[in-house]
């Protein structure tokens, strides 16, 4: 039987340093813009992901999942993250991108991830311009994600679900898609070593940790526009 994993403050789980990792680039400027991305979906370059499937911690049935990475078209482009709230069964109080289950309804999980992010945070879905998706990613939750990229005419008001959002932000992608800001982590339990990347973001006088999944996503995602 899978065991749990016992409760911890992922921000005091040691930082593992990697030599390679130190010589890695920001990705290209010119992909960081509505206009190179979607030249980029139109004709993805070679690439391998970096990470697929974490080890798995829970015993939980398998289930499809989708999640939005919505990129606003602001001066610099950003990304919209959530604060999941803290009484969730999976994942609670941690940053998230807006996203759940497939439902047996949803076409795909593109229609799956729109819907849910109309859903969580009240983005409507005439206002994402769908560019393409991403590998699925498997959670130790046993969640099959398949992260779906889009960009999102600004001029939205956003009306976060209180039963699974706590806080709506943005992040410029250009902090995300540079590795600087990349930090390994491992945490050994029960024989086997975790790792996982955080991304830590200071906004104005909080900090907005994001770590586990969402930094995994983010991290393929690096990796195709460094390809």
């Amino acid at each position: 039987m899978t065991q749990l994993l016992p409760a911890f403050d992922p921000r005091l789980v040691p930082i593992v340093a990697d030599e390679d990792d130190e010589m890695l680039q920001p990705a290209q400027a010119q992909r960081l813009t509505a206009t190179g991305l979607r030249a980029l979906f139109a004709c993805p370059p070679v690439w391998t992901p970096e990470l697929r499937r974490e080890p798995k911690f829970a015993d939980r049935a398998p289930a499809d999942a989708a999640v939005l990475l919505p990129l606003v078209m602001r001066e610099e482009l950003t990304l919209i993250l959530t604060q999941r709230t803290a009484h969730l069964s999976t994942h609670s109080g941690q940053i998230a991108l807006p996203g759940g289950r497939i439902d047996p309804e949803d076409a795909d999980a593109t229609a799956a991830a729109l819907r849910e992010a109309h859903e969580e945070i009240g983005l409507a879905p005439e206002r994402v311009e769908v560019l393409g998706t991403l590998p699925v990613y498997v959670t130790g939750t046993s969640f099959s994600v398949t992260p779906v990229v889009g960009l999102v005419q600004p001029g939205f008001e956003l009306v976060p679900n209180p039963h699974e959002v706590d806080d709506v932000f943005e992040v410029p992608l250009a902090y995300l898609m540079n590795p600087l800001h990349h930090r390994r982590h491992a945490l050994a339990f029960e024989g086997v070593v975790r790792q996982w990347y955080s991304m830590p973001y200071q906004d104005g006088d909080r900090e907005r940790f994001i770590w586990g999944a969402t930094a995994g996503m983010l991290r393929n995602f690096y990796r195709l526009l460094s390809a």
